[in-house]
């Protein structure tokens, strides 16, 4: 049976472009038949991605069989993952985020997560030498991968050796990082398609803390007025997305890439005391500036208290 390769729902340029080179290496280097899939539609840069590199984006699937075999990606939560996961043959995960725990297998199954920017990096040290004859296609998605995640080197997740895995593969490639990392991030920023309603759960991830549940969701832009426009919208948008979710209430940070900041929208009193005692903020509206804050998983999910 082919093996099914996929990332998070709501998938990002990593969920996107990891599955698609992980399935490269399993078919024509571990001659292991894959496929990959996608729990949803791409973001707009994930989409761009595709595009850009002449990739087919992979079919979008809702669920996975019982006893589907499949290897998981970008990712090792449950509640990002299919509802019938736990009946699933699981049999690998690839990852860069922490431990979460709650994935049941049927076997003893092959776990790398390692501290490091971008799954694609993580891939890159499994795959080894054979990394060199990977298709331009394959080696530019994830090339594109690691800057999306390493905010071009300007998050703090970044890695010495995520750079430098970016810098040979553009060398190889013949890619000006900034220029291609500014028409990436161009891509990242036109979310006028979508509604506030998408735009919550574009980038988002479940948090718990102190017995509160919050959809923590980050929008990452060049163009932060196009989206804090929208603000009274999106804020109204916020209690049905929570209901919906079975969250108490869902946090929205839109990241200035250029300027290294996060805007963080607050709506209601329970979010000003987070805001105040997560980051220190002294909240006087209805938003508040964090500066040099950047990665929802270093930056904001760590320090979130209620």
């Amino acid at each position: 049976m082919t093996t099914l390769v996929f990332g998070h729902k709501h998938p990002d340029t990593d969920s996107t472009g990891s599955p698609i080179a992980w399935v490269w290496y399993m078919n024509e280097v571990l001659g292991t038949e894959a496929k990959a899939v996608l729990l949803g539609e791409p973001n707009t840069e994930a989409a761009w991605m595709l595009e850009r590199w002449g990739l087919e984006k992979p079919e979008i699937v809702l669920d996975v069989d019982d006893d589907q075999p499949c290897v998981i990606v970008d990712t090792n939560n449950p509640a990002e993952l299919p509802a019938n996961i736990g009946r699933a043959d699981v049999r690998q995960i690839i990852d860069h985020h922490k431990l979460t725990g709650g994935i049941e297998t049927v076997v003893p199954i092959d776990v790398t997560i390692r501290p490091l920017a971008c799954t694609a990096t993580v891939m890159a040290d499994l795959m080894g030498g054979a990394l060199s004859s990977a298709p331009e296609p394959i080696r530019g998605a994830m090339l594109t991968c690691i800057l999306s995640d390493t905010l071009e080197f300007r998050s703090p997740t970044t890695t010495d050796h995520d750079r430098a895995l970016a810098e040979r593969l553009a060398g190889d490639l013949g890619i000006d990082i900034p220029e291609f990392a500014a028409e990436m991030f161009a891509a990242k920023s036109d979310v006028s398609a979508f509604s506030e309603v998408e735009l919550l759960r574009m980038d988002s991830k479940e948090y718990e803390t102190g017995g509160t549940k919050f959809r923590v969701s980050v929008l990452e832009t060049t163009s932060p007025d196009a989206i804090l426009s929208r603000k009274d919208a999106l804020m109204a948008a916020m209690p049905e997305v929570a209901a919906e979710d079975n969250v108490h209430q869902v946090l929205l940070f839109v990241v200035d890439i250029l300027r290294e900041e996060a805007t963080l929208l607050v709506p209601n009193e329970m979010t000003k005391k987070v805001a105040e005692a997560s980051f220190g903020a002294r909240v006087a509206g209805d938003q508040v500036v964090l500066p040099g804050v950047m990665s929802r998983k270093k930056q904001i999910i760590p320090a979130l208290k209620t």
